[in-house]
């Protein structure tokens, strides 16, 4: 654990050429490299952190329409920070505290406690592991209802994965889904559509070129381990990572940063993992329901390519 920055305690773990680091603040994944090789498109320990960059999104991911939602007869408000198309967005953790419970030279198990407030009247605590192996990276995210009524919960993370001396455009992308969602102006979902005949069918390898992509896909094709790997490949495929989708990751949302400022635009592509697809409070509450002692875990991993 080194000095203090901006961005809290950093917390930094090797195997062989793989160096990560996970930071306090949010506890965020703010770098991940093979050698010299960037795996994510992260950020500096004193910079502000811009586009939801390497952040856990909980108690839920994407958005919730007007921050308002019904649940067993209440409809609590949540503040809206995405201002501009009156959503909120991406949970309420992204800004705390996570502090560690365990940590060797390969892992930090980091945990935090999400007390009941306006807008979300139920207590969680929460705990996020990051862990390497000759593999890559796997992360498992788990909360705990320790409240005494059901609560609604969904979870995702939003790192960004690096495309090298690449531009965006050029970039292979594979993903492996049946479905997309289809959404309004404000990024909330109005119809589920079969990928296949669209320009959103990734299920073979095709250059991403100038489409814009702020989509979540779902109905994902699962390997012979259950697990369903999202591709982004350089051309000549000499290199590339695979980020994997495990254990209660049923939904992911690839975004080529068009609306990012600056420097960051389509710069790298975000393959968020999510438990639930955008709005999921106030269009499937069946699947966010978290009961009094439950416990809720989803995983995920990165493993780029040629490893080590």
């Amino acid at each position: 654990m080194a000095d203090m920055h901006r961005t809290g305690a950093q917390f930094r773990l090797t195997c062989g050429p793989q160096t990560a680091v996970v930071v306090e603040l949010g506890g965020a994944l703010r770098h991940y490299s093979v050698g010299e090789r960037p795996v994510v498109d992260g950020f500096e320990a004193d910079d502000p952190i811009e586009g939801g960059r390497g952040q856990l999104l909980m108690p839920w991911p994407n958005r919730i329409g007007d921050g308002r939602y019904r649940w067993q007869g209440r409809e609590p408000q949540l503040p809206l920070n995405e201002v501009e198309h009156a959503n909120a967005i991406h949970g309420l953790l992204r800004w705390t505290s996570w502090q560690p419970v365990e940590q060797t030279e390969r892992r930090v198990v980091l945990a935090t406690t999400l007390w009941p407030q306006p807008g979300y009247p139920f207590h969680l605590v929460a705990r996020a592991e990051y862990a390497l192996d000759r593999h890559g990276m796997t992360v498992t995210l788990t909360a705990r209802n320790i409240g005494d009524t059901p609560a609604p919960y969904g979870v995702g993370q939003h790192p960004y994965l690096a495309v090298g001396p690449r531009t965006v455009d050029d970039m292979l992308l594979t993903v492996p889904a049946r479905t997309w969602l289809r959404t309004d102006d404000r990024g909330l979902p109005v119809a589920s559509e079969p990928v296949s005949g669209t320009p959103l069918d990734f299920s073979a390898p095709r250059p991403i070129g100038p489409l814009h992509l702020d989509t979540a896909f779902t109905d994902l094709r699962r390997e012979a381990d259950g697990r369903a790997v999202v591709r982004l490949a350089e051309p000549s495929g000499a290199y590339g990572t695979d980020l994997w989708l495990g254990e209660g990751a049923d939904f992911v949302q690839v975004f080529t940063g068009d609306t990012l400022p600056g420097p960051h635009r389509r710069r790298s592509v975000a393959v968020e993992p999510m438990s639930c697809g955008p709005d999921a409070f106030r269009r499937d509450a069946a699947r966010v329901g978290l009961e009094p002692g439950a416990r809720h875990t989803l995983q995920w991993g990165l493993a780029p390519w040629p490893g080590e």
